[in-house]
């Protein structure tokens, strides 16, 4: 039993000496492009102040959509599901962009299940009237009564 040890200890030091070059190569190509980006990531991290700026589309841009949307949410119904899943998924954005714009740091929409999602819909309208968006507004065609 004693002449199986050198040998167990020399096929180990033989798949070191194997794999090291390997893993050393590995290692370097890995973990290279995490350690060039660090600088990055700490000022990122340690950068204080408000959200990001708002890149995209326009705040008028944004309440022009929204009242589109909110018609055809409001209006019949879409014929297929997969169309109703669209408006709503669309309907969805236009709001989140929309509290990004006016500033609510955590819109109630963010991140909840679908079967909570029209609860936090109204939420999120609620919340983007008070900020003093208009979402319903008046008629420009009717004349008043």
């Amino acid at each position: 039993m004693s002449a199986d040890r050198p040998l167990v200890l020399g096929v180990l030091v033989y798949v070191a000496v194997a794999a090291a070059p390997t893993l050393l190569i590995w290692g370097v190509a890995r973990f290279f492009p995490v350690l060039l980006g660090l600088p990055d990531l700490l000022r990122r991290l340690c950068r204080r102040g408000g959200p990001p700026p708002v890149t995209g589309q326009s705040f008028e841009s944004l309440v022009a959509d929204l009242h589109r949307l909110r018609r055809e949410v409001r209006g019949r119904q879409p014929t297929t599901h997969v169309r109703r899943v669209a408006l709503m998924a669309a309907y969805d954005d236009v709001l989140h962009d929309l509290c990004r714009a006016v500033g609510i740091a955590r819109p109630p929409l963010c991140e909840v299940p679908e079967r909570e999602r029209p609860f936090a819909r109204l939420q999120t309208e609620a919340a983007i009237e008070e900020a003093g968006v208009v979402l319903d507004p008046p008629d420009r065609g009717s004349a008043a009564a």
